[in-house]
């Protein structure tokens, strides 16, 4: 848990990430051991593995990186899948809705996947046939997404987010998170312990990381199983891992990612519609302090409110709008100047109380 006065990042090679004040490293002081540098010890191993496969090391390392992402997300599913009692590969039906559409009745077994994307196809959550044969507005798909996702956790829909947005909107984001794809964005807390005297509220800070994972193919209702597929016209289909930034100062690339916000790009080009689903990690100990604060009573990693938050915060930050001008140089200075990097600033944009 970290106060306002007590914020530290992680140094990594991109400058994504920097240490921001000395009060930080004074505060952090005595809880972890001298930092080995991973990247002075294996650098004679990355360059002979590079030169083995014709690459630079850099490219190297981007897909290992990229490896390690697509693990976490795996892991992340599997857990998810056991508790919610369905194995990864077996769909889950939407129950029934207020909503009387067939599009809502028990989705398409999804096909073997072709590529290596950990991401859960749409066609698995969602009937995509029925979408298509009796047609549906933008409007009434939205519905039926709430609907579905609703349903969920015994009607509660707690350990879910959905939305939907306009491809527009999220083509603009997509623009500015390949240039700029991880951040970080404090959460108050209002329990939380802090220095003595002090009438600062305390926050914890989670990254958040853009993973993108190429273009869906357009939804088709020929039926033909042998119909050459055509290029796609739709967006990448994205995940946003959230991760809470002490957490990943103690694990790194194996810390559990707590939030994972997937945007389906599926109807993209037939209904200019991208769907959200934010999906949180489920509490593998329930008893563990300060986990699920709040309503959610231990079950999940983050309460619903806090994941509601961090999801609002990636249109704060991304969509680029009149008026969001000093968030945008926020996020450019996190990346291009880290040194000029203010979190004090950051809190002001990000603290709905205040």
């Amino acid at each position: 848990m970290l106060s306002r006065h007590a914020l530290s990042l992680v140094p990594r090679s991109r400058p994504a990430l920097r240490t921001l004040s000395s009060a930080a490293v004074r505060y952090n002081a005595g809880l972890s051991g001298p930092k080995v540098n991973y990247e002075e010890k294996y650098a004679e191993k990355l360059q002979r593995k590079a030169q083995e496969q014709g690459k630079s090391v850099e490219q190297l390392r981007m897909e290992l990186k990229e490896q390690e992402r697509q693990r976490r997300l795996q892991k992340l599913k599997e857990e998810n899948s056991k508790s919610t009692g369905t194995s990864p590969e077996t769909p889950r039906a939407a129950k029934s809705s207020p909503d009387p559409s067939p599009a809502a009745s028990r989705p398409t077994p999804s096909v073997s996947r072709k590529d290596s994307s950990p991401v859960k196809p749409l066609s698995s959550i969602f009937n995509l046939d029925k979408i298509l044969q009796a047609p549906h507005t933008p409007e009434q798909i939205s519905v039926l997404w709430r609907a579905y996702h609703e349903s969920r956790s015994g009607g509660t829909g707690r350990g879910f987010l959905c939305a939907s947005l306009p491809v527009e909107t999220y083509q603009k984001m997509l623009d500015v998170a390949s240039k700029y794809p991880r951040f970080v964005i404090p959460v108050p807390r209002e329990n939380a312990q802090v220095e003595e005297g002090s009438k600062e509220p305390a926050y914890e800070f989670y990254l958040m990381e853009w993973g993108f994972h190429g273009s869906p193919p357009e939804p088709s209702t020929s039926g033909d199983p042998f119909a050459q597929s055509k290029p796609s016209s739709n967006p990448q289909t994205s995940t946003i891992l959230f991760t809470p930034l002490q957490e990943y100062k103690l694990r790194t690339s194996f810390a559990t990612p707590y939030l994972v916000v997937t945007h389906y790009t599926d109807l993209a080009k037939t209904h200019g519609l991208v769907l959200l689903r934010g999906e949180i990690t489920p509490s593998a100990a329930a008893s563990s302090p300060n986990v699920g604060a709040g309503e959610d009573g231990g079950r999940y990693m983050l309460s619903q409110q806090d994941a509601q938050l961090l999801a609002i915060h990636v249109q704060r930050f991304y969509l680029w709008n009149e008026g969001s001008e000093e968030r945008a140089a926020l996020l450019k200075a996190f990346h291009e100047t880290p040194a000029d990097f203010k979190w004090e600033e950051l809190l002001k944009h990000t603290n709905f109380s205040a």
